[in-house]
């Protein structure tokens, strides 16, 4: 199992972030990635936030090592021929260490903040699906041509290519059964959730059903969960956490229980232990979910990671 750092950009400075991931990069970490806002999704959204994918290209000559990228874009932000090109340029500014992201866009209150049209749920995913089409075209074609209902491209060039080839890993985010992981079955590299091994089992299977029906080997597809992160002997911190999550996004107890991390090393080892059981090959750590403390980073990369790898 591999690890990767899930950073928010929002509430942080660009020196502070630039320090967190020389520090993760140097204790050993395989991964970081930014989210991508531009602002909280609070009553009261006015915090500093940094744009993802500049940032992206600065954490790509502070780093050296380990794969970096996005958790996830929101397609709905820009155009995926934009984004094919940003992306190639920060993959060969991080000599091949790209993992680009996507996903359809959720986040309603900066869509109407900015004047960003928010589409019904269906149409945020049929306007992903294609621009999965564009970017590997316009990364892998001399000349890329696409006749979509959303995008089109005609013979439109991407030059200078990615060094990651035929083109930079392309992540797909979400936990729609029907439309996401049909999308990630056809479309990603790797394919990302939130969600614990109980929830995983059943998401894994439809993943699977997904590829056997448009002929794809499962095995190529790299799977990476989101998890919380809470070292602590105490119950009781534990469930305000559980609580805490449950309250921000809606999600049910048992399902949050499931997808936290919390308890001892050993109690975490466990979990992890089952998570790869279930068939994920990766976990991601959201810095924002308890407010990140290096402590605990640096505990599960010395106490509990070695384990698992």
């Amino acid at each position: 199992m591999k690890f990767g750092l899930f950073t928010s950009i929002g509430g942080i400075t660009w020196s502070a972030l630039q320090s967190l991931w020389q520090r993760i990069e140097a204790t050993g970490w395989d991964a970081a990635c930014v989210a991508d806002h531009f602002m909280p999704n609070v009553p009261d959204p006015v915090q500093e936030t940094l744009e993802c994918w500049t940032a992206l290209a600065g954490l790509a000559l502070t780093t050296k090592r380990m794969r970096i990228g996005t958790l996830v874009t929101g397609n709905t932000y820009r155009h995926p021929a934009l984004v094919a090109k940003m992306a190639a340029n920060v993959d060969i500014m991080s000599g091949g260490r790209l993992i680009c992201g996507m996903g359809a866009g959720w986040q309603k209150n900066e869509h109407v903040a900015y004047g960003i049209p928010f589409y019904t749920v269906g149409e945020r995913l049929d306007r992903l699906e294609e621009a999965c089409q564009v970017l590997r075209a316009l990364w892998t074609d001399h000349k890329a041509t696409f006749q979509g209902h959303f995008y089109q491209l005609q013979e439109a060039p991407l030059y200078p290519k990615t060094v990651q080839q035929p083109h930079p890993e392309l992540l797909i985010g979400g936990g729609g059964e029907k439309r996401t992981l049909r999308i990630a079955a056809t479309y990603a590299d790797h394919w990302n959730c939130w969600a614990g091994p109980e929830t995983m089992k059943r998401k894994v299977q439809v993943l699977k059903e997904h590829c056997a029906a448009v002929g794809r080997d499962p095995a190529t597809i790299t799977r990476s969960a989101n998890m919380p992160l809470l070292f602590s002997d105490k119950p009781d911190e534990a469930e305000q956490l559980i609580a805490s999550v449950n309250r921000r996004y809606g999600w049910p107890q048992a399902y949050v229980r499931d997808l936290l991390l919390a308890g001892s090393p050993a109690q975490i080892q466990d979990k992890l232990g089952r998570l790869r059981d279930v068939g994920i090959d990766q976990v991601f750590i959201p810095t924002f979910l308890p407010p990140w403390k290096q402590e605990a980073l640096d505990r599960l990369i010395t106490e509990v990671a070695p384990a698992c790898r």
